[in-house]
């Protein structure tokens, strides 16, 4: 075991995700001969059978779940160390992975980033879109932009404060449908939600009935379309399909967006940029942080 190539854990996870030698090949740039060799010696290595044929493809075996987190720790690591020595210390150059959401990142953070470079050339951005809350403790990220307070103490954050959100739908919709003045009358429209009821999206509608008790239940809830893809939604809103929820700082660029019974219920996205205090004072890192700091503060100011 102490003499396995990385790679053979790289090939591992990328079987893992795509469910084929072939797949995976086309992934990491090798052969299917090359992948399989990996796959045969990480097998011999720990004495199990990794995968097993299906009609499906390949489809791994209890010991291969078993070994799959160690590999992902592995290859957080992995990546981790590639980043920091991609860098020249003292300086403002290398890679810098940041996580946000995939509206964050499409919709607020390109011009920052666009702004950091010209100052900073020699910074390359990694930028990883999931609503899902990469580790920072792990370095599956090196910074992070997140709707939730990070709970963990070996992490320097700053809140950002509240984005607002709002119902809005395209000038095309309303004056082919008509603009909702009750909330009532939402009910008579088409509405653009989410496709999954996760925890988060019960407690959104739980608070938007708080404001708005003709808000029906979700059980009850005639969706036009449905998607759990933010930028989806987005997309959605903007070509008329319906109602849906947007951030306001996104709607007020678009003069075709209209804010649909304003004022009549608040909702918001609590936001903060984190990392790990062992980068605080790495330039690199440490301009990153700050120009996402100012950058999303001044798009929540502007709402």
């Amino acid at each position: 075991m102490n003499d396995l190539n990385w790679d053979f854990y790289r090939t591992f996870l990328a079987v893992l995700r795509t469910g084929s030698l072939s797949a995976a090949a086309r992934d990491l740039g090798l052969t299917q001969p090359t992948v399989g060799r990996h796959i045969d010696a990480l097998e011999q290595a720990v004495g199990y059978q990794l995968f097993t044929r299906s009609q499906q493809g390949l489809l791994p075996t209890e010991p291969a779940l078993a070994l799959q987190p160690y590999a992902e720790t592995l290859a957080a690591t992995t990546a981790a160390m590639q980043r920091v020595a991609s860098g020249e210390f003292g300086e403002v150059k290398g890679t810098v992975r940041i996580s946000a959401s995939d509206v964050i990142g499409c919709e607020v953070l390109p011009p920052i980033l666009a702004a950091l470079q010209d100052k900073y050339p020699g910074l390359a951005i990694e930028l990883s879109l999931s609503d899902a809350v990469e580790d920072l403790l792990r370095r599956e990220a090196d910074i992070a932009v997140r709707m939730t307070n990070p709970a963990q103490d070996a992490l320097v954050a700053r809140h950002i404060g509240q984005i607002p959100l709002g119902f809005y739908a395209h000038r095309r919709y309303l004056e082919r449908y008509g603009e909702p003045r009750e909330p009532e009358e939402l009910a008579h429209h088409r509405l653009i939600g989410f496709d999954r009821r996760t925890a988060f999206i019960r407690a959104t509608t739980a608070r938007i009935r708080a404001d708005l008790p003709a808000f029906p239940d979700l059980e009850n809830i005639r969706w036009a379309l449905r998607t759990d893809s933010n930028l989806a939604q987005l997309a959605a809103i903007r070509s008329g399909v319906g109602i849906g929820i947007c951030q306001a700082g996104i709607a007020r660029r678009d003069p075709e967006l209209v804010r649909v019974l304003p004022g009549a219920f608040e909702l918001s996205l609590d936001t903060w940029v984190a990392m790990h205090e062992n980068l605080k004072n790495a330039p690199r890192w440490r301009v990153t942080f700050n120009a996402l700091v100012k950058g999303l503060l001044d798009y929540v100011r502007a709402t």
